[in-house]
């Protein structure tokens, strides 16, 4: 009983999977019948009694983000890690996790897509879509309007192009150096002893900034010791650390094409400093989602979606008996 109810709202939303209403109720109908579950027929008997809830991973530098959405593109679930040395047991972990966050099961999964540059680490994954376009996916959906997204991560900085329905127009990374990216900002969290989650903050009292010369992180710890040794204040070397990123990051925009809506996605857009030194240099406010580190998940998580839908033939009527029947591809 508890099954036959949660699959009532499916059969009201045929829209949604671009099949016949009374075929959808017919075709759950003969599986609860016959003792099955719904599974079968790929539908997922989860909280929101929705078809084809998928589930997603994406790794950045450091830590693992998972991401799920209904198909009504909602996040029912989602989690965080740090990635530790065991990228495969991270991914794990990280699921396990987003399905605790959203009360439901393996087996109420059925499609997963991997992606970050950890992507083929996700053993139980269905595929795999590079992280560019999953950022991509992600910020058009979040914010409809994105044509540039900027994604910072700890390992490097992408700028990139999208057009209105999430596809990759152009894309350009930094080079091997990592000054423009989160590693930069790990190297100075390291040698000022301020943990990374208060950087932002610490910087954002700057008044003074210091020039930041070096391009290597290799070297911006002894830079970093050097204007302390200086007498610079804390805050002023933060500030300048975080504005010479953003220089960087506004360079590699600048060669994709900066467009009035620009989209911040990844870990470091949690960090308010980066987002101020961003919007000064571009003259412009960002877009800037709480689910801004998840961004590349919620791609992830729309690649997903489309496969399933494609995968799924329309219900059409038998002519003999003129009875529902429901194929999947």
């Amino acid at each position: 009983m508890q099954l036959r109810q949660q699959a009532k709202p499916v059969g009201a939303q045929p829209r949604i999977l671009g099949v016949d209403h009374h075929g959808v109720e017919e075709g759950i109908h003969r599986r609860l019948q016959r003792g099955q579950g719904l599974q079968r027929a790929g539908v997922v008997a989860g909280r929101e009694g929705l078809l084809g809830t998928r589930r997603h991973r994406f790794q950045r530098i450091g830590q693992r983000a998972l991401g799920g959405l209904d198909e009504e593109r909602r996040i029912v679930g989602r989690s965080l890690m740090m990635t530790g040395a065991n990228v495969v047991r991270a991914a794990q972990e990280s699921f396990d996790q987003a399905l605790a966050a959203s009360g439901l099961r393996e087996e109420e999964v059925e499609y997963v897509v991997g992606t970050g540059y950890g992507r083929y680490k996700v053993t139980f994954g269905n595929t795999q879509v590079t992280e560019i376009s999953c950022h991509g996916r992600g910020a058009v959906h979040m914010f409809p309007a994105t044509r540039t997204v900027i994604d910072m991560g700890g390992q490097d900085t992408k700028a990139i192009s999208v057009a209105a329905n999430g596809e990759i127009v152009d894309f350009c990374m930094n080079d091997k150096c990592a000054a423009g990216t989160g590693r930069f900002l790990g190297a100075a969290s390291s040698a000022l002893d301020i943990p990374l989650d208060q950087l932002g903050a610490t910087a954002m009292r700057g008044e003074r900034p210091v020039k930041i010369s070096t391009t290597c992180t290799v070297f911006a710890e002894s830079e970093v010791l050097s204007w302390l040794g200086k007498g610079k204040k804390i805050e002023d070397v933060l500030l300048g650390v975080h504005q010479s990123i953003g220089a960087r990051s506004v360079g590699l925009l600048r060669r994709v094409g900066v467009t009035d809506q620009v989209t911040f996605t990844g870990g470091v857009a949690r960090n308010p400093a980066m987002i101020a030194a961003l919007e000064s240099r571009l003259d412009l406010k960002l877009n800037v989602s709480e689910e801004s580190h998840f961004m590349g998940a919620i791609g992830a998580a729309l690649f997903a979606l489309d496969r399933i839908l494609a995968s799924r033939v329309p219900v059409t009527e038998s002519l003999a008996g003129g009875e529902g029947k429901e194929a999947r591809a």
